[in-house]
Parts: structure tokens; C-alpha cells; sequence
């Protein structure tokens, strides 16, 4: 049976100047490991015995970076699934889209990471060094980008 996780993709959008397009201010949270190859990627975690998907995304955010659900708006309309090897034995990490309804909002990482950064898109694709991830980030960029 697949190792099954979720979590959030976090956005944020800063106040610019009024001739920058708006995509331009998107910026992505990124939590670095600090265990293993202390890879960069968004919150998620396991699913937990009676828990549905959706809640594992949101707990895990909370615990991972402080992040409460009043404190962001779930977007309608994106969810990812992934599908790779992990220690030779299949995962699956379903991702959402939420955006920070305070882009000032202070981070609180658990003991898991070491790091975070709050990137543009081309900085997230280089921090997020796995492939699936760097599409998916450029996928959700572009689901933004459409509804503008």
C-alpha cells in the first residue's frame, strides 16, 4: 500500500507598484528539512488513522509552520496528486492551494525544519530541486495567473 501524505501549497501576495503585473508579486512558502538531504518543500505530512485528506493538509501546515486555516484561504478549483518512489515503496502527497490573508503573517517552524523562504516562482523551482515539484509550482502559477 502507498505511503499517503498532504499539505499546502502557501502563497502570498505583496503590495506593489501599480505597473507590475500581479503575478509578479506572488511569492511561494518553502519549509526546508532538517533531517535527511534538508530538501525544501511545502508543509504536509501522513494522514493520520480516522483523519480525512484535507484536515491531514491542514494540521500538518499548523504544525510544521505555525499556520492556522483562519489564517488562509483555501483557493477553489486546484489539488494536486504525486506519485514517487520513497525508500523503494510508492507515496502519494496530494497537494491545495491556499493563499495567506496576511502576507506578514510570522512563520513558526516545528523541530522538522530547519528553514523557510517565502520565494518568486523561478527561486521556488530552483529551491524545490524534484522535478514533480517544480512542475507542480509552475502548474499552480499558472492556474493564478488564469484567474486574474
Amino acid at each position: 500500500m502507498a505511503v499517503r501524505a498532504c499539505g499546502l501549497i502557501i502563497y502570498r501576495r505583496l503590495r506593489s507598484a501599480p505597473s507590475s503585473k500581479v503575478t509578479d508579486n506572488i511569492e511561494y512558502l518553502l519549509l526546508q528539512t532538517s533531517y535527511g538531504t534538508h530538501h525544501w518543500t511545502p508543509p504536509k505530512g501522513h494522514v493520520d488513522p480516522g483523519e480525512d485528506d484535507l484536515q491531514t493538509a491542514f494540521r500538518e501546515t499548523q504544525e510544521e509552520a505555525g499556520l492556522q486555516a483562519s489564517q488562509l484561504t483555501l483557493i477553489e478549483g486546484y489539488k494536486k496528486e504525486l506519485h514517487y518512489p520513497v525508500h523503494g515503496k510508492p507515496k502519494t502527497v496530494i497537494y491545495w492551494l491556499a493563499e495567506m490573508k496576511d502576507c506578514n503573517t510570522e512563520i513558526k517552524l516545528s523541530e522538522e525544519h530547519q528553514a523557510f523562504q517565502w520565494l518568486k516562482l523561478e527561486d521556488a523551482c530552483k529551491f524545490a530541486e524534484y522535478e514533480d515539484m517544480q512542475v507542480t509550482l509552475k502548474e499552480v502559477h499558472q492556474f493564478l495567473c488564469s484567474k486574474e
